[in-house]
């Protein structure tokens, strides 16, 4: 997703002194190695070989890890989706690498380039727009190309808006399933919603914010309007806000508010009250008599409860049916 930066004021740039390092292979001329962050200038070190996935902050420029600065800094070359929005970010810690665009619309031919840079032992640090690199972009196919290829892959962890909102909402974080962007169309999203009933853990979707009320209309409608739920928008940034109720009460909300502004992620919790039927689930009856070949009843029914999400009395009855006929 596309985002602006909330930049916590200008950076101070201090000019180095220090030697840079030898130039890597690919380098065609000597260029800055430092990064400033806290007023003061940083020379990095060599960076090793191999395809460097950063994260970068979802919205305030101070969200950022001083290795994510020097692997910036560092690299050859920084590929990001938009290099408007990652030249705000370097340019705040005054680096000066080289970038990139590496986007959705890139084919197999800017791939192979970028990988024929890496097989030359140049070190390419990969970032999204913001946050982590590989969620809900197309950065995974570089990676899978990289790996193909046998080269080294670095993760370098920090923001997510995922993590953000779901530690934010209020709902259990214990299983959480990220979905991204639904289907457009409503007929497509409600199909979608109704297979995302079951998922026995609090649900993590992106939206448009001009499609945000029907999204909350269609969720209420399919998954439940009683089911707690959390807006979160503008993480990190100065108009950050986070509203929490019902399906049915959020829904209700933005359809009257109408479209909000700025970036947008709903955290969703699971169905308090499943409506799967436990007695003649084929599926379900097969994880029970799996669990009854290992462990005791009570011990299989508290697996396949923990599991799927079932209440674990109703778990704890069939598992006792399941092993009457088995005995029978």
């Amino acid at each position: 997703m596309t985002r602006r930066f909330d930049a916590p004021g200008p950076a101070i740039s201090t000019k180095s002194t220090a030697t840079p390092p030898a130039q890597k292979p690919g380098a065609d001329r000597p260029r800055n190695t430092t990064f400033t962050a806290f007023g003061l200038a940083s020379e990095t070190e060599p960076l090793s070989p191999g395809l460097h996935i950063v994260a970068t902050p979802i919205g305030n420029l101070r969200d950022i890890t001083i290795r994510a600065l020097a692997t910036l800094a560092a690299a050859d070359a920084v590929l990001a989706e938009d290099t408007r929005v990652t030249r705000t970010l370097l340019a705040h810690y005054g680096i000066t690498t080289p970038l990139l665009a590496y986007h959705e619309h890139s084919n197999d031919t800017v791939r192979d380039r970028m990988v024929a840079r890496l097989r030359a032992g140049e070190a390419l640090a990969l970032v999204s727009d913001a946050g982590t690199p590989l969620v809900s972009d197309p950065g995974y196919k570089l990676v899978q190309a990289a790996i193909e290829a046998g080269i080294a892959i670095t993760p370098v962890p920090g923001p997510s808006a995922v993590m953000t909102a779901l530690v934010a909402a209020g709902l259990p974080t214990d299983r959480f399933f990220f979905e991204g962007f639904l289907p457009q169309k409503a007929g497509a999203r409600r199909n979608r919603l109704e297979a995302l009933t079951q998922v026995p853990g609090t649900l993590v979707l992106f939206e448009s914010p001009h499609r945000l009320p029907e999204m909350l209309a269609d969720a209420a409608a399919v998954l439940g309007a009683d089911r707690p739920a959390a807006v979160t928008r503008e993480l990190t940034k100065f108009y950050e806000t986070i509203r929490r109720d019902t399906l049915g009460s959020l829904s209700e909300r933005f359809g009257q508010e109408g479209a909000p502004k700025g970036e947008i992620v709903v955290i969703i919790g699971a169905a308090t009250h499943p409506d799967r039927p436990v007695e003649g689930d084929v599926a379900l009856d097969g994880l029970i008599r799996a669990a009854l070949e290992r462990h005791s009843i009570k011990d299989a029914a508290s697996l396949v409860a923990d599991e799927t999400g079932q209440p674990r009395r109703a778990i704890y009855t069939r598992a006792l049916a399941l092993a009457r006929d088995s005995q029978g």
